[in-house]
C-alpha cells in the first residue's frame, strides 16, 4: 500500500543492516524501510533537520528499530530525544542490539523503549525475531495514532 508508514532502521553495521533487510524481505514485510547509520542521522530524519531538512516530519515511521552502539550519538541518547519531543514521544521504538549489558537494558526501558531484543547470532532465529517484530508492531499493536484515527 502506498500510504503505509515506513520502518526506520537505525544500524551502523553494514552486515547487520543487510541481514535485517534480508530478514524483513523474507518475512513478507513489504513496507518501505528507511535506513540511517548513526544517531545524528536518526534524529535528523525524525525531526526534519540536517540532511533531512524539509522532510515532512508528520510522516513518522510505524516503528523504529534502534541499535544502541552507534557512532556520533548512541542509541540511548536517540531514544531520550524521541521521548522528550511531543511529536515523537509515543513512537514505537524497538531496541535491536547485540548488547548483553544489563545496564543497557535497564536504561533502555527506563527511557521508554517499547521492546528490547538481542540480535540472535543464528540467521534463522534472527529471521524469526524480525518476523515476530513485524507481526506484532506492524499488524497487531494498536498505537495511540491508530486509536485516535479510528475514534473519529
Amino acid at each position: 500500500m502506498p500510504n503505509e508508514r515506513a520502518i526506520l532502521l537505525v544500524e551502523d553495521n553494514p552486515d547487520d543492516e543487510a541481514l535485517t533487510l534480508h530478514a524483513l524481505s523474507r518475512s513478507g514485510i513489504t513496507r518501505p524501510v528507511v535506513v540511517v547509520h548513526d544517531g545524528v542521522e536518526a534524529t535528523d530524519y525524525l525531526f526534519g533537520t540536517g540532511v533531512h531538512a524539509g522532510r515532512k516530519i508528520e510522516d513518522l515511521p510505524a516503528v523504529v528499530l534502534l541499535d544502541l552502539k552507534l557512532p556520533r550519538v548512541d542509541g540511548l541518547e536517540v531514544l531520550r530525544r524521541i521521548r522528550a519531543d511531543a511529536r515523537t514521544a509515543l513512537l514505537p521504538v524497538v531496541i535491536l542490539t547485540t548488547s548483553r549489558e544489563s545496564l543497557d537494558l535497564r536504561q533502555a526501558y527506563s527511557l521508554g523503549a517499547n521492546s528490547y531484543i538481542r540480535k540472535p547470532v543464528d540467521f534463522e532465529r534472527f529471521e524469526r525475531a524480525i518476523t515476530l517484530i513485524g507481526e506484532y508492531w506492524l499488524e497487531l499493536n494498536e498505537t495511540a495514532e491508530t486509536v485516535s484515527r479510528s475514534a473519529y
